[in-house]
Order: C-alpha cells, then structure tokens, then sequence
C-alpha cells in the first residue's frame, strides 16, 4: 500500500484497507475502495485527503514522483473531485494526463493514429481551459483531425501561454492538482456549496486514476448502466453506451440514451460484448446489494475487457427517490425504518401537485412568498366573480388579489391558482389554498398590481392585463408568464407504502383541518386521524346562506336574531353530518364562529344596494349599519368567543346543529363524539358562560330527538393570556387546542398579512432566524406553548393538547411539539403526508439516538 506522510495528511492507494473515509477523502474516494472491496475490475487509484488538498490549494505539493509510482509507467491518469458530498459539487474531472509525443506513439500502436492523435488533442485543450486558464475561444477554429488538428491545438496553447505545453507527466499532475484544489477554495466556489447545504469549510479529495479509454482493435467503448429509471424510479435498465470499435451509438428508445439490452431498432452492447454485458449486470446487482443504494455505473470496455471507473447514486427525482427506498427495503436490501429516513418530508410536496418542469425554460415575472405548492396555469381574473364565470366556462384561471378574505373564498375555490401582493405564511390565501390544495404565491410585493385597472406588473416592468395567461408556482414562489409544460402529481402504492411503515413508527397524531366535505375527503386519502379544525365560518360564505346569515347581523334584538338562524340551522347541520359521514367515526373538532361579522358585508355601493334590496331596508340604513359594525382592528375586536358572549344565539344554532347531525349520523350507523371548540378565549369565565349554554342546548337535543350521546368541550388557546391561564381554563375543558397562527401574530405584534412585505428582509438580516408564521418561534411563542401545556395539565392531568395552526405541517414545528408532549398535530389536508413522515423520522432518530 502506496502511504505519503504531507504534513499531517496523507496520499494513499485505494485498497480494501487502506485508511479511507468520506469525512477525510470524500464519497467517491470511499465509493471506489467499496467496489475494490467487492473485487470490481476498478482501475489502480490513489486518493488524496482534505488536508492534502487544503495544502496543496495554499502551496504545499505531495511527493508527485511517489504518486506517478504507483502507477505503470505508460499510465494515463484522470483526477476526479471527491467531496464529501456529491450535491457539493466540486471542479471537473480532467483525463489523460500523461500524454505527450513519446505516449502518442505508443498509444497509436495500440488503438490507430487517428484516436490516439485525438485523446492527446482533447487533452490539450481541458488542460488549457481548466488548468492553465486560457480562452475556450482559442481553440473554435480547430478544424482538422488528426496530427493538423493536434499541432493546430500545441501551437494555439503555446501562443497563448507564451510557453510549449508540459510534455512532463510530473508537471502536467502537479499543475492538475494545483488548479482543482485552488478551484475549490475560491470565494465563488465555497458559496455556491454554501447555497447547497455545505459548511463554510468543506473539504475536499482528490482521486489519482489509471485510465481504462474503452479504445482499442477489439470491441471498445465506454457508457453508463443504471437498474432503474431516474424520473420514476421504476425497475429499467438504462444508460448508454459509445462503441469506438463498432463507430456508432445504440440508442436506448426510452431515454435518448443508448440500447444496452437487445432491441429490434438497433444493435446493442449485449450483441457486441455479451460476456462485459452479462458482468456489468452482476456487478451492478451486487453493488446495489451490498451498497444498499441505488448505483450508476461509468465504465469502460477494451478490447472486450470491462472496467469499472466510478459508481455514483442513481440521481432521482422525488417520485423516483421514493419508490427506489420502498423497493430496496422490500428486497430486504435496508429496513423501513431507513427507507422512512431516506425521504426528505418536504419532497413528498412535489409528488402531490403538478408541477412545472424541471427542464421547462421559464419566462420569470416575479417572485414571492411560495405559500401552496404545486404549479397551475390560467388566465388573469381579479374577481371572484370572474373566477367563478371561468369555471363555468371550464376555463383555468389564476385570482389575482392584492389580498384574499373570507368572501373570496368561492373564487378560490374556482381558481386554478391564487397570486396576491400581500401576505405571508399563515395569510388567509395562504391558509385556505393549502387547505384547498391550490398552487398559491403570496406577497409578491415587488410586482405591481393595479386591480382597477385590471393590470399587473411585473418585476421586469411588462404589463399583463385580464384574460392574459400566467402560470402560479407554489413551490418556487415564482410568477411565470405563458404555459411551461407541466409533470403531473404522481401517487403510488409506493407512496402508501412507505407513510404505512411511518405511521408505525411515529409518536404524536396527525390530523387535518378541513372545513368542507372536500377537504375531508382529501384528509380521510391521505389517511388524516380525524379533523383537528373544521372553521365553521366558511360554510357561510355559498349564495343561500349569505342572505340569512346578513339577515342575523342586520336583526335589532335576540329574536329576530334566532329566526335567521333557523334558516341556517338545517344547512349547518347537513354540513356537519356529511363531514361525520366521510371520517367514519374519525374524530372531528369543530370550532364555532370566529371571525368579525363585517366580514359578510359588501363595502361597495353595488354590494350595499343589492343587500338593501335583499333586506327590504333603504340604501342609507344599511350603509349606516355596516359603518357602525366596522372596527379599527377587527382581528381583535368582536370576534371569537366575545360573539357567542354577546350574541349567544349563533353558538345555540351552531351546538344545535352539530348534536343533531350526531344523532342522525349515528342512526345511520357511525359512532360520533363531535369535539367542540371555543376561539380566541382569554379568560376562565368566557368558558363556563359559553358551556352552560351549549349544555343547555344538548339536554334539550336530547330531551327532544330522544336520543343520548357525548361530545367533548375544548379551547382553542390563541391569546397569550390563555396560556398564562390555561390552569384556570383546563378545568373546563377536555382539550386544548393551540392556535399557532393567532397565537405568534398576538405575541410578536405582527400582521400575519402584512409581514410578508419586510419578514424577508428580517430573516436576511438575522432578526429572526426563520419567518415565525412559518417556523414555530421554540423561544417566544414556544415558551408560551410550554406553560400553557404544563399548566393546563396541572390542573388537569388528562387534558387532550394539540396545535392546530399552520405549524402542525412544520417538520421543525412537528418535532418541538413532540418534545412538549403534545398529542397531535393538524394541518392542512395536503400537508397530512408531509407531517406524518416528518414526525416517524423524528421517532426513529429519537430511538437510534
């Protein structure tokens, strides 16, 4: 074994015990001695350390003439980057160093003047390029092959370079080595890994390679293999194959690539090299096995001779990755447990929504929060309205607002995609597209809306008016302009598979906010344990019920008040009984009336003359009455819990409502224990005044349908005085439910709205490590999560705790909770998948320690 002491670094040959790690020499470094471990036909290698290379970049060269040794003496050599890393990215690999006028004639004696004359040329002209900095210009005007082409090369560098080209093999290394270490360490170079994850002061190896050319009299080529396919994971054998002997390509159809396995269109390697086919196969089966990962394969053939030069992981797209973990563990190959690790929760966000290509150009307009994933495509429309006239013409549209509210929701619904200038993580189009499961871009603040005008903006300065096409992505964040062509959303029993192996690992409940009978479908599909928040408020918003429910706000006493309830009475609880029907016995939470009621009043004059009309009343009066009802700060106004206070009747109808659907639904055979929920409480005594009633109410439904049941009484905690007092307010409850979204804007003081316009800038500068309405704050709001819950639990040891916010699909967020004791979690429908595997990775890593 080839071991240079430099400095306190080392330069070693590959063996199967040589000293070799990926922490000190990099993956690919550690990858080669694996498959020389499995007896691989892998070319002699020496590697060379992080240290090494970190001495080499600032002046220090190993013992070059050592490292020439190991190698026989008419060697080429390749030297290929080794980070720890491969996503780290690192220089690129140069080959055939070596060649000079005396390998020039040896090698033509061996493969041709013609190949050998054009592995010296390319050689010329990668070390001009990369390693002594030259123009790639310089050499556009090669046109002849063979010794015109390769003299034209050696005099275009020796003109430049004002010096012959480095016919020493010692020196061409030296300098080799040389410029890829100082590569690595420059200032562009460290950021771009810096951008990918890697930390400031990642190393990086060096991999000294014989070179296998796949040139030669005999069948000679080189190409790549691969099991299985890189977009959807699928067993496929794949790759490519360049045959110098043969002169041309076999093209795999599939892929573009080339044809390994025999097919009519054309000949393949398995025709030319069936004996390198039939090994390369074995080999790849024994690599996948015994690396446990999916590998591809570089390799050359000479003269029917297989060389293995280096094998990589299979890249993959997130639908590939998923399906490539459920296979090698269902082969046995890894454990679920580790399949459940090797997927990055957030990934699973790409499998459950279109998506714009990956290779598709994109014509950029503007930038934002990227609130709801996937990509949709549809004209401008900047109503609801109009929203809702697209759909009925099944045209796809995009519902530009400079901000969503609750009355737009039908237009979102009809939309195929939402853009607003406002808001941010937990903003109301961000919350109900993620519930809705709509592509969503918010607070897009750079581009310029101008909805009178039926225009928008973009960065760039370009206009686009109403009717104009734009493509939404969620994911990115990005506004497109035109159609870019789309992968569609891809879930298979893969998919199943693998969130089945983490339900059985995970150690908190997942469940769903879900406000329709659609969102609970799709929460009941993505196997959600129950409804942790169904907001009742937007069931109010459908054209029937709009009508009453302003009939309730416009009543001047109680009375009057319970007779527009009662109109509204049979279409909550048909609500509810469907929602009791899809979870089938599934718990569902349901929490009662929150929002201020001026948000169900038209502010236009249109509006306002139209509900005049629907009221019976003069235009003036019912201006007047939607003026006094207006708030300075609505959010923490007349709202919540003080409603059903000072407005009982709406809570009655509401409790009314949901025990009847639980009598009517259990005749039809589901076992229901409606949970019910109280917004926005601050205080012990808004509890009991709202439980009396509700109790009241139930004995009455009782009395009345001549039936039993249960339900469960419970508090969304949102105020921070609630946490404070959530001893006092356990009492009274069987659970406590937290509201993350309210709870972070009360304690920070920030518009969750509104924050999208600077939080950017707050994050870039440090104020805060994440956006707080899209990472749970662990030291402010955290700490508040943490009395409430001790507390709560003091007075109440049994007391059921959740967090119903939009951290609940947080993977950071999920993990915080866990360590709280919190017994589940719920979020929006589509980040159900996302949450149950982040919360299995956690219980595992908590297990393995």
């Amino acid at each position: 074994m080839l071991e240079i002491p430099s400095g306190d670094a080392q330069v070693t040959l590959i063996t199967p015990e040589a000293p070799v790690a990926t922490p000190t020499h990099g993956g690919r470094a550690k990858c080669l001695q694996r498959l020389v471990r499995l007896d691989l036909p892998v070319p002699r290698t020496v590697a060379l350390s992080f240290d090494t290379v970190h001495a080499i970049a600032s002046g220090t060269l190993p013992d070059i003439d050592a490292i020439l040794s190991a190698f026989p003496d008419d060697a080429l050599l390749c030297v290929r980057p080794s980070s720890e890393d491969p996503d780290w990215g690192g220089p690129g690999a140069i080959l055939n160093i070596g060649m000079n006028d005396a390998r020039l004639e040896e090698l033509a004696d061996k493969i041709g003047r013609d190949g050998a004359t054009d592995v010296y040329t390319r050689f010329v002209q990668a070390y001009a390029i990369h390693v002594a900095r030259l123009d790639p210009d310089v050499f556009d005007d090669i046109e002849e092959d063979g010794d015109e082409g390769l003299a034209d090369a050696l005099r275009y560098y020796e003109e430049e370079a004002e010096e012959p080209f480095p016919s020493d093999p010692a020196q061409q290394l030296s300098e080799v080595l040389r410029s890829m270490a100082r590569a690595w360490e420059g200032t562009t170079a460290r950021l771009l890994r810096q951008a990918k994850g890697a930390p400031m002061d990642a190393g990086l190896g060096l991999v000294v390679q014989e070179m296998a050319l796949g040139l030669g009299h005999g069948e000679s080529g080189s190409g790549v293999l691969q099991l299985v396919n890189s977009v959807s994971g699928a067993k496929q054998l794949t790759g490519r194959y360049l045959s110098q002997s043969q002169g041309r390509e076999a093209l795999d159809g599939s892929s573009g690539s080339l044809f390994l396995e025999r097919d009519p269109r054309g000949t393949a390697l398995e025709d030319v090299a069936p004996q390198a086919f039939a090994q390369l196969k074995a080999h790849a089966a024994l690599m996948r096995e015994k690396l446990r990962e999916e590998m591809q394969i570089e390799f050359t053939i000479e003269n029917g001779a297989l060389h293995i030069l280096d094998g990589v992981r299979v890249a993959r797209s997130p639908r590939a990755a998923l399906r490539i973990a459920v296979s090698l563990a269902e082969d046995g190959i890894i454990t679920p447990q580790e399949a459940v690790m090797r997927i990055e929760p957030r990934a699973l966000s790409e499998l459950l929504h279109r998506q714009v290509d990956p290779e598709e150009r994109r014509d950029l307009l503007g930038t934002g929060v990227a609130a709801s994933p996937g990509a949709a495509t549809g004209r401008i429309v900047f109503s609801s309205e109009e929203a809702q006239a697209s759909a009925a013409r099944n045209e796809a549209c995009v519902l530009v607002r400079r901000e969503t509210s609750p009355e737009d929701v039908r237009g979102m619904h009809a939309a195929s995609a939402v853009l607003t200038e406002r808001g941010g993580m937990t903003s109301h189009a961000a919350v109900i597209g993620r519930g809705l499961g709509l592509p969503c871009v918010v607070g897009a603040a750079r581009m310029r809306f101008h909805p009178k005008r039926k225009q928008i903006m973009a960065e760039d300065g370009r206009v686009f008016r109403a009717g104009d096409v734009i493509t939404i992505d969620g994911t990115s964040g990005q506004v497109l302009a035109g159609a870019p062509k789309m992968v569609e959303a891809a879930l298979d029993d893969a998919f199943q598979t693998l969130l089945t192996w983490a339900d059985q690992e995970r150690d908190i409940g997942i469940r769903a906010n879900a406000d329709t009978p659609a969102d609970a479908k799709t929460a009941r599909n993505f196997m959600a344990q129950g409804i942790g928040l169904c907001r009742t408020e937007h069931m109010f918003f459908e054209e029937e019920r709009l009508t009453p429910m302003r009939e309730m706000i416009f009543a001047d006493s109680a009375e009057d008040r319970r007779a527009a309830l009662d109109v509204l009475l049979p279409m909550q609880r048909a609500d509810f009984k469907e929602l009791f029907r899809i979870m089938q016995g599934q718990p569902v939470c349901i929490r009662l009336f929150d929002p201020p009621l001026h948000e169900f009043l038209p502010t236009d004059r249109t509006g306002l003359r139209d509900l005049a009309e629907a009221l019976d009343l003069p235009v003036s009066d019912v201006t007047r009455r939607v003026e006094a009802l207006g708030e300075y700060n609505p959010m923490l106004g007349m709202r919540g819990v003080r409603l059903g206070v000072v407005m009982p009747e709406i809570y009655d109808m509401q409790a009314r409502a949901i025990f009847e659907a639980t009598i009517e639904a259990s005749l039809e055979g589901a076992s229901i224990e409606p949970e019910i929920m109280i917004p926005l409480v601050s205080a012990r005594r808004e509890v009991e005044l709202v439980r009396n009633r509700i109790d009241a109410v139930a004995t009455a439904a009782r009395y009345e349908h001549r039936a039993d049941f249960s339900y469960r009484l419970g508090v969304m905690v949102e105020t921070p005085r609630a946490c404070l007092r959530s001893d006092e307010i356990a009492l009274h409850a069987h659970f406590l439910s937290f509201g993350t979204n309210d709870l972070t804007q009360m304690t920070y003081g920030l518009s969750r709205d509104d924050a999208g316009r600077f939080m950017s800038d707050y994050v870039n500068q440090g104020v805060y490590p994440e956006d707080p309405f899209h990472v749970l704050d662990v030291d402010g709001v955290g700490e508040l999560l943490q009395l409430g819950i001790a507390r709560g639990r003091r007075s109440r040891q049994k007391v059921v705790v959740s967090v119903c916010g939009e951290h609940g699909g947080n993977p950071e967020s999920i993990d915080f909770c866990r360590k709280l004791g919190v017994d589940y979690v719920s979020c929006s429908p589509f980040r159900v998948p996302v949450a149950r595997l982040a919360a299995a990775q956690f219980a595992i890593r908590d297990k393995v320690g």
